[in-house]
């Protein structure tokens, strides 16, 4: 077992040494590849020290996906303007924002990006439950649709269909970015594109 409590309390910046170091070893790498002396040799401190505060690899990336989705979670939550009515308005101020995120914290999508499509079994079963988790689930539903002014769709479009299809746009992004790299204004510029594209087929003439 690791020691969390002795972990967090570390001044920031040492915590962030170590945090940055297994977000881009486990990002650049993936869970089987990285090992903890790995991750100990780039933030330049001892191997024994991360088992202690950690316990296990497992444990440790483990942590960092918790980390990761609450930073984001919590940008979201602070950032996101609840009076905007509008379903794909409220979808691209979202985007915005996690991308915004991503940019202050590089290795953080290199580490998500990686961990989307991480197979190995020891972590596999983990990650989905995670990245499933309904706090997740809860906050992604509340900005789609709660407040929403859901009428201005055409009358035999379903409104949840469409977030089901943006989520799908989002994976196959992913995993196109996997092969060819991160460019992150490229993405918010094809995002928005798409954005457009359904709005101008999803809508009713009189909300175009």
């Amino acid at each position: 077992m690791g020691n969390l409590e002795k972990f967090l309390s570390l001044s920031l910046e040492k915590q962030n040494i170590i945090i940055d170091a297994a977000l881009t070893c486990f990002g650049t790498n993936g869970y089987k590849k990285t090992s903890v002396s790995d991750i100990a040799a780039t933030a330049e401190i001892s191997k024994a020290l991360v088992f202690h505060y950690f316990g296990t690899k497992k444990a440790l990336y483990l942590y960092l996906i918790d980390l990761c989705t609450h930073i984001l979670m919590n940008e979201l939550d602070k950032k996101f303007d609840p009076t905007v009515t509008d379903f794909f308005d409220r979808i691209k101020i979202a985007t915005s924002i996690e991308i915004s995120v991503m940019k202050k914290h590089p290795a953080i999508l290199s580490f998500l990006e990686s961990a989307y499509f991480e197979n190995d079994d020891e972590v596999k079963a983990d990650i989905k439950a995670k990245l499933e988790s309904r706090e997740g689930e809860r906050l992604r539903s509340k900005i789609a649709f709660e407040g929403t002014d859901t009428s201005k769709f055409k009358d035999d479009v379903d409104p949840r269909m469409v977030m089901k299809i943006l989520a799908l746009l989002t994976d196959g992004y992913l995993s196109k970015m996997s092969k060819t790299g991160i460019d992150l204004d490229a993405l918010c510029e094809e995002f928005d594109a798409y954005i457009n594209l359904f709005k101008n087929n999803f809508y009713k003439e009189n909300y175009l």
